[in-house]
């Protein structure tokens, strides 16, 4: 069994809880941890229906964060707001745009990942 990281896994519910506060679409993670020389322990991924939603979802998931204490490692794509990651080094963010996150397909190209929804009723 894999060995759980307590700041990985409380910043993991920090992000989830923020992306939903700013209502992201099918919110996922993908359990990468089992898998040999991953970028990170997780992924999280969401969609918004505007670059608007996709900025808002971001600044929330920043400001949460570094309210609890987690600092980004990096970020980019926020100028077009089309797919902006947040990289924390073992969770890495993917904030996509809503048909952007259907033309590159995470999900797909990291199917060996253990997958889990998440929704409000989840995390309240």
């Amino acid at each position: 069994m894999a060995k759980r990281n307590t700041g990985t896994e409380n910043l993991k519910k920090v992000v989830i809880d923020a992306i939903l506060d700013k209502k992201g679409h099918q919110v996922v993670s993908l359990d990468l941890r089992k898998i040999k020389d991953t970028p990170s322990d997780y992924f999280i991924i969401t969609h918004g229906d505007s670059n608007t939603q996709v900025r808002a979802i971001y600044n929330n998931v920043v400001d949460e964060a570094e309210k609890h204490g987690f600092k980004p490692y990096h970020m980019e794509g926020m100028r077009n707001a089309e797919w902006i990651i947040i990289d924390f080094v073992d969770v890495v963010v993917h904030v996509f745009y809503r048909d952007r996150r259907d033309f590159y397909g995470l999900e797909d190209l990291w199917n060996d990942a253990k997958l889990t929804k998440h929704t409000d009723a989840d995390h309240k």
